[in-house]
């Protein structure tokens, strides 16, 4: 007896498929590929928008569910893969294939901001995505210290060759100065520094390129925003209300240079110092709060070796904090970055 199921088909139940975060079909949105009918037999390829996509369980259960529905169906097999969308103004504005950039910023000082830059960075890379660092704290760069690399390679054809490690490039005025050397320079000079750090590095293919700010609303903040388009910025603070009040003023900053906010982090959460206040900060200006990072000597130990918790203690309270807070910002960012080509996906803004 002849299959009555083919290709058209399978599209129309594949049709029925809606990803979670997206909250379109996977059929509209171009996630399903190589689409093979043998018989009765069914194969064909989902292509996530991220490789750290948190709903992949959830996309595979309704995928096989609306295909199980076909009349006379065979065997079913779903092959996988993941192409991040691109913000397109990114590579045009800066000549590289960086898919996305991620902002990672903090109202104050000490709330350990290079902390959640590194250990995102490299836990976006262990879910398989092309990742690098920017350090654009130029004034006090902590990058490599924390990434456990102080050299970057020679360079090669007039452009500097980014340091690698953990499966993450990143690059950093630490690798041009001497330790002890203190750079005091005005507006101007940080503008040259942070266009000549994005520009001049070779950064090759990265889905995500993650720019470590200073602390605080400065020149770096706006000479960056005037580099690059940002896909997002992530917000981090403590668990106290004096940190989310400096981490108010840093969202706001976002909300004047239109960046969207791709939500908040509460770090160091614990009972030395309380928890909660970055959740209600969250709440109460309308933003997605992505998680809290318990407070834990592993994480200062890490960065002070060179072996962040995620590397030396991926099983640690922290590590695991941290594997599950990349998904959540990958998949906020394919939002992002998709509004950004102006589809029609909703997304919730400040202000």
């Amino acid at each position: 007896m002849q299959s009555i199921i083919d290709e058209e088909i399978v599209r129309q139940a594949m049709a029925t498929v809606i990803d979670p975060e997206l909250h379109r079909d996977l059929i509209s949105l171009k996630m399903v590929r190589n689409i093979l009918v043998r018989g009765d037999d069914i194969t064909l390829t989902i292509v996530l928008t991220t490789p750290a996509c948190p709903y992949r369980t959830k996309i595979e259960e309704d995928a096989r569910a609306a295909l199980e529905s076909l009349q006379g169906v065979g065997d079913i097999t779903i092959n996988w893969d993941a192409n991040v969308p691109e913000d397109h103004r990114i590579s045009q504005k800066i000549g590289h294939n960086v898919r996305t950039s991620i902002a990672v910023s903090s109202g104050k000082g000490g709330v350990g901001k290079t902390t959640v830059a590194v250990n995102l960075a490299i836990s976006l890379a262990r879910f398989g995505a092309r990742v690098g660092i920017l350090d654009a704290d130029i004034l006090g760069p902590n990058v490599p210290m924390m990434m456990g690399k102080l050299q970057m390679p020679p360079p090669q054809n007039r452009k500097m060759i980014p340091a690698e490690n953990y499966g993450v490039k990143f690059i950093s005025m630490a690798f041009l100065t001497k330790p002890d050397q203190p750079l005091v320079w005005r507006g101007p000079m940080l503008h040259t520094a942070i266009k000549q750090l994005l520009t001049d590095v070779a950064w090759g293919d990265l889905d995500y390129l993650i720019i470590d700010l200073p602390p605080g609303t400065g020149d770096v903040q706006l000479s960056l925003a005037q580099a690059i388009p940002l896909t997002g910025a992530i917000v981090v603070t403590q668990p106290m209300q004096v940190a989310a009040a400096d981490a108010l003023r840093g969202l706001k900053m976002f909300e004047k240079l239109e960046v969207p906010i791709i939500g908040i982090i509460e770090n160091m959460t614990g009972d030395f110092f309380g928890t909660g206040a970055g959740e209600q900060l969250a709440t109460d200006q309308g933003a997605d709060f992505l998680g809290s990072i318990p407070l834990d000597a592993l994480v200062r130990q890490g960065g002070d070796s060179g072996e962040p918790v995620v590397v030396v203690a991926p099983e640690s309270p922290a590590g695991k904090a941290f594997e599950k807070l990349a998904p959540a910002v990958a998949a906020r960012v394919s939002v992002l970055t998709l509004t950004n080509q102006q589809t029609m996906i909703p997304i919730r803004m400040i202000g």
